[in-house]
Parts: C-alpha cells; structure tokens; sequence
C-alpha cells in the first residue's frame, strides 16, 4: 500500500518504520525539519510542510494514497488532515490519533475518519481485558460501519465449552472474526469448538454489545 502519515513525531516515525518493516511506501510529512534531521525514518519518503494545507497535500499526491494517517500530537490538525483526505483527495481510507480523550466524539465520518485510534482508550481496554473475564472490552471504534473491534475471554466455566462456533446464535450485526488461544489465531469456522480462557474478538455493534455479553456468559 501507499501510506501517507501526518505527523513525524515519536508515534509518526514508529508507525512509517513499522509499515515499511511490512513492505508498504510510506510518505511522512511534517512542519519541523529538525525531525528529520535528528531522527531520519529511513526508506521514507520524507516531507516538510503542512499537511493541513490543500497544495501541500497535492504536493504530496495524496489522491494515489490508500490510506492517509492523522498522526500528529494535535487533534484539530489530525481533524483537518482527515476531512481534506476524504472529503478533497477521496482517500478510501483515513485513520486519526486521538490525543485528548474528551474530543473522542469528534472523530467520526463527518470529519473524514474512518477508525479513530485513542491510545488511553487502547490501555484501559488491555487493563480492562486482564480483570474482566466474560466482559465485553471495547479495544476499537469502526467509525465508517457504526461497529466496534471487541474482546471477550470465556471463563474457565463457561457454558460454551465444547460447543462448536456454528451452534452459537449471536445477536444480530455481530461477527466473530478471531478466536486468540494459547498464543495462536484459530479461525472461527462452524465446526470449531469453543474452549475456556479463549479470547474472541467481535465486530459489534455498540447497541448489541449487552446482549453479546449474556450470550457469552449464559450460553
């Protein structure tokens, strides 16, 4: 993929060298030189400027990225970034860092964001995750289809145990796309049984999350 990322600071510059660990061309743009020059991300194509200016993300040919990522240390400017991405370059997919939890409800389409990443809300939720064995942990927000990424761990008496994956009626618009056991991904195929401290990893809906939840801990 063709990956634009505003922002070059230490969470900029950690997300370009991972992307370009996985084989993908990254641009990384930034108002400071001295980022550059003190910290070079190398294999990137490496941009000064503002990427809240529409010449600069032309500049830039962000209209060929297929994805762009607000990274910077600012929300507004990764709110501006994400609607210019959307709503002037059609990027099909645009991803925002939250920095101040409260502008949370900001992120959403109507400013061009597709998944809206929020690292406390990412800690809390592996807190949460470690003290809340048959809780649904929220881990992300899908802003584009109105679903979050969600967690849940079967306990070591759950009523699911041994029960295959296609025998377990779900609520409705909810998915199971991954089952976490023994440090492996197990793919939920109809036939594969459940089994306790199993992580599954849902796409729900936020309004269907309560009635996952029983369905996890009543069966």
């Amino acid at each position: 993929m063709r990956v634009v990322v505003a922002g070059a600071g230490v969470v900029g510059r950690s997300i370009a060298r991972d992307l370009l660990g996985g084989g993908h061309e990254v641009v990384l743009i930034d108002k400071r030189r001295s980022v550059f020059d003190s910290d070079p991300v190398d294999g990137a194509r490496q941009e000064v400027g503002d990427a809240c200016e529409m010449s600069v993300l032309a500049r830039l040919g962000v209209e060929d990225a297929d994805v762009v990522v607000a990274a910077t240390g600012d929300d507004k400017v990764n709110l501006v970034v994400s609607l210019l991405a959307k709503t002037e370059f059609a990027v099909s997919r645009v991803v925002a860092r939250i920095n101040e939890p409260r502008n949370e409800w900001l992120f959403d389409d109507r400013w061009g964001v597709d998944v809206a990443v929020s690292t406390p809300r990412l800690i809390v939720s592996v807190v949460e995750e470690a003290v809340s064995v048959g809780d649904v942990v929220r881990l992300m927000t899908l802003r584009r289809g109105g679903a979050n990424i969600v967690s849940v761990t079967l306990p070591e008496q759950t009523p699911l145990a041994g029960r295959p994956v296609g025998r377990v009626r779900l609520p409705r618009d909810v998915a199971l796309v991954a089952i976490l056991r023994g440090g492996r991904v197990v793919v939920p195929e109809p036939d594969v049984p459940f089994e306790p401290g199993d992580e599954l990893l849902f796409v729900a809906p936020e309004t269907a999350e309560k009635e996952l939840s029983q369905v996890i801990l009543q069966g």
